[in-house]
């Protein structure tokens, strides 16, 4: 496991558009969440231990935020033939057992998370109702340990979105696995 930091980005980027089968037999698009006034989208996957340490604190997000307008989207993108648990059936059995309340999407040809420069799962992005990039950086200050966590990054990130406020704190970037690509 190679630790990667996420890249930074120019706030104000326009979401890249997609079109990836979700492990609930639906088909999504960036138009897909087009009511929302914020979208979360997390490059994630089953089997990286990163990516597994904030997935109940992710899907907590997820139930806080939805009502108040907010939509989220969880992306794989891995080399499912050298990472076999990351396979679009284990991602079925992954977002069914844990009850995902956001589709839960296949990138298979790994064209979605390069249009993103998605590096490391988890690396989570917020745009705005324009879909616009407003925040790309970390879940919070503590992926191992949830009871030391001191500040909650992409809820504070939430908070000033859907008030209609810029985010006003330093995005520090997100860590974790390196996306495991397919060899060209």
């Amino acid at each position: 496991m190679a630790l990667t930091y996420s890249t930074k980005l120019d706030i104000g980027i326009p979401a890249p558009d997609f079109q990836l089968p979700g492990t609930d037999g639906e088909t999504y698009s960036l138009a897909s969440f087009a009511p929302a006034p914020a979208l979360v989208v997390v490059f994630t996957c089953n089997h990286c231990p990163y990516a597994r340490a904030i997935e109940d604190r992710l899907i907590a997000t997820a139930q806080a935020y939805q009502p108040r307008g907010a939509q989220f989207v969880a992306i794989s993108a891995n080399d499912a033939q050298n990472y076999p648990d990351d396979s679009f059936e284990k991602m079925q059995e992954r977002a069914h057992s844990k009850n995902y309340p956001f589709p839960y999407l296949y990138d298979e040809s790994q064209a979605v998370a390069k249009a993103y420069d998605a590096v490391c799962t988890p690396d989570l992005y917020i745009f705005d109702a324009e879909r616009k990039l407003v925040y790309h950086g970390r879940f919070d200050d503590n992926w191992k340990e949830s009871s030391q966590v001191t500040r909650k990054d992409l809820e504070l990130a939430l908070e000033e979105v859907l008030a209609g406020k810029p985010v006003s704190f330093d995005q520090l970037p997100s860590m974790g696995c390196n996306i495991k690509w397919r060899a060209a």
